[in-house]
Parts: structure tokens; C-alpha cells; sequence
């Protein structure tokens, strides 16, 4: 057999193997819709977060083959992004611009098909989720290197929605110009907190003395830079690409293990999942002593405090938790039974890490 034959004969094996995934697809999705009937006539959620995860690590247990855990996880939340979209088409708000982090963050969860609907506020993403004119909303929480996003902290307290589950991204940047060298940079656009995280960069190759612009978008950056000679965007790969703007340097950043915390937000709560992490606001009295009563609390519940933040609200401290464990935890139903007054109840959702 020459190499051709040989080489037509495995796209054949191929083209039976893909067929067959077809037809196994195909049947997956018909079970799906007979799923989203029996959901409809109850009212229960399309979106179970806590079900992917199960079914995800189900299959890694079992996998035998030359697919990494990575690679699975990707391929099958694109299938469950899909079998969603065939029952009920998702809107889908988030912060900023197409192909701005956030927006990365709320694809890996949602996949290609969604509807995306780019917001400029966070506050505005809370509104859209709230009068139901997107099912989800995706924000950011918090940025290992420059903490809590304010903004997050205040919507949550006041709108009454349910975070259902995080997504923490690692966060690279790269410097994207038209310029064929770096001493040819003359202004960089990108975001307050981008030049932030790259200033050894920027500092190494002498480009913390160029003129830094400030302006609201890592992605506009990109398009501005392309516009203009003598410039160059600290931006993410995906918004250069948008742009078909060179890239110059990759992973600019100056910490390796730069990663942001986002949220996914809606009306409805989610079902134990085995492995959950609770997040609530808590306002304490202004005594001696509150805080430190609390806490010990959770303590004496064997309760795991993996994150306390306090944080300033329309002039009031509050503090923001997040703790191993779900609601519906009889060791949890007693801490929010003894303190029902002080806490709002965020979300319980699967963990995709302690902290980050």
C-alpha cells in the first residue's frame, strides 16, 4: 500500500467514526428535548451547573484515551451549550466589549451558540438580568493581583439575584502594534489595570516613558492602536486577533499566576452538587465583638472560611464570604437561621477553587 492509499484509507476510518458521532449526537439531543419537556412542565432550570460538573468529571474518570481533562471539559460544554440552545435560545449579558476577558469567561461556560449581549456597566448587566431580557449575566469579582471589584460587591447587595456559578480565568496580555520595533512606540492604549499588571514590562524595555492612554477597554485599545501610527494596545490575544493587529510580545503580565474571578448571575438557586462553595453578604452591628462572634460560629459548625472581605456600602460595612458547603447544609441552615438578619444569601455554586 503507497502512502496515498494508506492515507485515504484512515480519512475513510475517519469519515465512519464521524458519522457515527453524528447519529450519537443526534440521539443525545433528542433525549435532551425530552428532558427540557418534562423541565417545562415542571419549571425547573435548563442550566444546572452542578449536573455538567457531575457528568464532566464522570467522564474523566472513565476516559482511557488521548484526551486530556482540558480538552474534555472544552468539548463537552460546548455540546451542553448546544443542547441548551435547542430548548430555549440563551441571552447572555457581560461587562465590556466582544472579546474582552469577561466575554471569554461567559463562552467557556456558555459556548458558541448563545446570544451575546455586550454591556458597558456592571450595574447594567444586573438590570438586563433582572427584567429578564438575558437569562445570565457574567461579571467579574475579583483579580488575584488588584482584589474585589467594587461594583460586583454593590450589585449584589442590592439586586436580588443568584450567583450560580464561577469561572476564574487565567488572565495573559500581549502587546499588539503595527510598529516593527519597540523604540518605534510612541503611546500605548489599554486599561488602568492592565498597565498595572505589565509595569515590569513596560519598565524593562523602556516603555513606562511612552505616553500610557487610559481608556475603557483592553479590545478598543486593540482598534486604536490599529488606527494609529506610533501606537501599540496591552490587550488580550483574542482582542488583537479581533483586529488582525500583530502581535509583538505575548504574556506580558507581570505575574505568572494572574488570574480574574468571574461570576455567572440569575434568578434561580442551584441543587447540591457535592462540592460547593457559598457566597453571602453579611452586615454586622457596629459593636465590639460582632465580627469575632460570628466567625466562631462557623467555627464551631466546622465550616471552612475560604474567603472574608469587608467592604463599604452606601456608607454601611458589610463584609463579603465565601465558605465550603451549600445552603441547604444543616450545618449552614444553622448559621443562617441564628443570623437571618445580618446575612443575604448569594449563591451556592460548584467550586472551581478554594481561592485564587
Amino acid at each position: 500500500m503507497n502512502k496515498e492509499q494508506g492515507l485515504k484509507e484512515l480519512r475513510n476510518k475517519l469519515d465512519v467514526i464521524d458519522d457515527k458521532l453524528l447519529d450519537l449526537i443526534n440521539e443525545r439531543m433528542e433525549l435532551v428535548h425530552q428532558v427540557g419537556v418534562v423541565k417545562a412542565n415542571s419549571g425547573g432550570a435548563i442550566y444546572r451547573p452542578e449536573r455538567e460538573k457531575e457528568i464532566i468529571k464522570r467522564l474523566e474518570a472513565k476516559n482511557k484515551g488521548l484526551l486530556n481533562n482540558a480538552a474534555i471539559e472544552a468539548l463537552f460544554l460546548e455540546i451542553f451549550a448546544i443542547s441548551r440552545n435547542l430548548e430555549l435560545p440563551e441571552n447572555i449579558a457581560f461587562l465590556g466589549p466582544n472579546g474582552s476577558f469577561t466575554h471569554q469567561a461567559a463562552e467557556a461556560r456558555f459556548g458558541a451558540m448563545s446570544s451575546y449581549i455586550s454591556i458597558g456597566s456592571i450595574k447594567g448587566v444586573f438590570r438586563e438580568v433582572s427584567t429578564k431580557k438575558a437569562r445570565f449575566g457574567v461579571i467579574p469579582i475579583e483579580n488575584s493581583s488588584n482584589g474585589i471589584v467594587s461594583d460586583t460587591i454593590n450589585c449584589l447587595s442590592q439586586y436580588n439575584l443568584k450567583i450560580i456559578a464561577e469561572v476564574i480565568l487565567d488572565i495573559h496580555h500581549t502587546l499588539a502594534t503595527t510598529c516593527d520595533k519597540v523604540s518605534d512606540i510612541k503611546r500605548i492604549y489599554s486599561k488602568d489595570i492592565a498597565f498595572e499588571q505589565c509595569h515590569r514590562f513596560l519598565e524593562n524595555f523602556g516603555l513606562d516613558e511612552v505616553e500610557h492612554i487610559p481608556i475603557e477597554s483592553t479590545t478598543k485599545a486593540a482598534k486604536l492602536a490599529l488606527a494609529e501610527p506610533n501606537s501599540a494596545a496591552i490587550c488580550s490575544h483574542v482582542g488583537a486577533k479581533m483586529y488582525n493587529l500583530p502581535i509583538l510580545f505575548e504574556n506580558i503580565e507581570d505575574k505568572d499566576n494572574n488570574k480574574t474571578r468571574f461570576f455567572i448571575v440569575s434568578d434561580f438557586e442551584n441543587a447540591a452538587s457535592g462540592n460547593d462553595k457559598t457566597s453571602i453578604l453579611a452586615k454586622l452591628p457596629n459593636t465590639p465583638g460582632a465580627l469575632v462572634d460570628f466567625l466562631i460560629d462557623f467555627d464551631k459548625a466546622g465550616i471552612n472560611l475560604t474567603k472574608i472581605k469587608s467592604h463599604i456600602v452606601e456608607g454601611n460595612s458589610i463584609f463579603f464570604i465565601d465558605f465550603n458547603g451549600h445552603k441547604s447544609d444543616e450545618n449552614i441552615q444553622g448559621i443562617f437561621e441564628k443570623h437571618k438578619e445580618s446575612i443575604k444569601f448569594l449563591g451556592s455554586y460548584v467550586k472551581e477553587a478554594d481561592d485564587i
